[in-house]
């Protein structure tokens, strides 16, 4: 995946995704660098989750990749709102924890395809509603299948 061309907006969404795919430091710089972002709590689809929870999550998904590779694909604000549609992989050689549970290293390519709607409270992201095609993904990891339904 290749970075999008820069664009302009008031929201750097580039330091955003850089806090999920760079290595964070150490101890307490770690929820620093989140809580510049996001205010702590902030709510992801529903539930508060403080910055070592963001922490947490993003060490979890460094640790999924070899490398962390993102692309922007678009960006639309409005006011106190910003939308970011994005793609973000790369090769496997962690467990994924996908919301069908827990898909172990494959070593292949997995691409994930999100988009984020962020609500900003003086300037930081207060509120996130998140979708991922994570289906497309395990599809394509042959990690799932679809299978006809059965006639009673």
């Amino acid at each position: 995946m290749t970075p999008a061309p820069t664009r302009s907006t008031a929201f750097d969404v580039e330091r955003l995704l850089r806090l999920w795919s760079d290595p964070l430091p150490d101890g307490p710089a770690a929820e620093d660098a989140f809580r510049a972002v996001y205010t702590d709590p902030v709510t992801v689809n529903g539930r508060e989750l403080a910055a070592a929870d963001l922490v947490a999550r993003a060490r979890a998904v460094q640790g999924t990749f070899a490398q962390v590779r993102r692309e922007v694909v678009a960006v639309v604000e409005d006011g106190d709102r910003v939308a970011v549609a994005f793609r973000m992989g790369g090769r496997q050689v962690g467990t994924y924890e996908s919301s069908a549970g827990p898909l172990p290293p494959t070593g292949r390519e997995l691409e994930l395809r999100v988009i984020d709607v962020l609500t900003l409270t003086g300037g930081r992201i207060s509120e996130i509603v998140m979708v991922a095609d994570e289906l497309g993904a395990l599809a394509a990891l042959d990690a799932v299948r679809l299978v006809a339904p059965t006639t009673p």
